[in-house]
């Protein structure tokens, strides 16, 4: 299981999350989506996160969930996150 960022945090960037992450797997990026869209947001990295949960707390605008508990309509942003990296 790894942790993964949604929808909330397009436009926001925060960064509370990154300054918690022991494995640093936080990342700025520019990802393209299978649906094309340019997604310009923070994204996990699936194979650095360790699951340690200490992100999901900080975020201001819940974007965090681990990754079995990500709701429906953000489910796609599993698989761009692992895309992008």
């Amino acid at each position: 299981m790894a942790y993964v960022i949604t929808e909330a945090c397009i436009g926001v960037k925060d960064k509370s999350c990154v300054a918690v992450c022991p494995v640093d797997c936080i990342h700025e990026k520019i990802a393209e989506g299978e649906d094309g869209k340019t997604y310009d947001m923070l994204l996990i990295n699936p194979d650095e996160c360790i699951d340690c949960g200490l992100c999901e707390p900080e975020c201001p605008v819940t974007a965090i969930f681990a990754d079995s508990d990500v709701p429906k309509q953000y489910e796609h942003y599993i698989k761009l996150a692992a895309i992008a990296f």
